[in-house]
């Protein structure tokens, strides 16, 4: 019976350092920044090359989420104000289980095209950077100061279905912040989309 209960206990006590192996926090410096990834264009970039005098924003996206068509809209604007504020952009697609379809490079070409896109779409190969920093849904931000320090996280703003809407720019309010050398006020935010598809489920 003891043995029986130390076994659980186990089994419990390894689920909850898994999960917590499994978070990626406000204060946390990025990894994997020198990985290369394909853009649309058929370059390469890394999260180092991107990267501005204030740090890096970056958005995991996709083609076809309800939720990015409903803000993706704002991508080019926010990539404008990163610029301004000496930010990097970059925007990854993590979906590695539809790549051979809906997330495919050739699929991505035509959206990026077709939306206009004006920053670099990028294939995150193997979910790599999603896992590492534990990306839950499509889009979620995640924003890095210049020290390459976890400075924000969550969703772009606080009215997906319409900008003119927006009360609260979470992500344009912290890149303020961080290029004015200030601490950023709302520093987390529950993510809003569609889960990535990850070629294996990890978390």
């Amino acid at each position: 019976m003891k043995r029986g209960l130390f076994v659980v206990l186990a089994l419990i006590f390894g689920v909850v350092s898994h999960v917590e192996a499994q978070k990626f926090s406000i204060g946390d410096k990025a990894v994997h920044t020198d990985v290369k990834m394909t853009d649309v264009t058929g370059a390469k970039y890394s999260i180092d090359d991107v990267k501005g005098e204030n740090g890096v924003l970056m958005v995991f996206s996709c083609n076809s989420c309800p939720f990015v068509i409903k803000w993706e809209d704002r991508y080019n604007e926010l990539k404008k104000y990163a610029d301004q504020n000496k930010v990097g952009f970059i925007v990854l697609n993590s979906n590695c289980a539809n790549r051979g379809t809906t997330e495919s490079m050739e699929e991505m070409k035509k959206h990026a095209q077709e939306k206009g896109y004006q920053f670099p779409y990028v294939i995150d190969g193997g979910s790599k950077l999603a896992n590492a920093l534990v990306a839950q849904t499509t889009p979620h931000a995640f924003l890095f100061d210049k020290e390459m320090k976890l400075v924000y996280k969550g969703v772009i703003d606080d009215n997906h279905e319409n900008a003119s809407a927006v009360k609260t720019a979470y992500v344009k309010d912290a890149i303020k912040a961080i290029s004015s050398g200030k601490n950023v006020a709302v520093a987390e935010t529950k993510p809003m989309g569609c889960g990535i598809k990850r070629a294996q489920a990890s978390l």
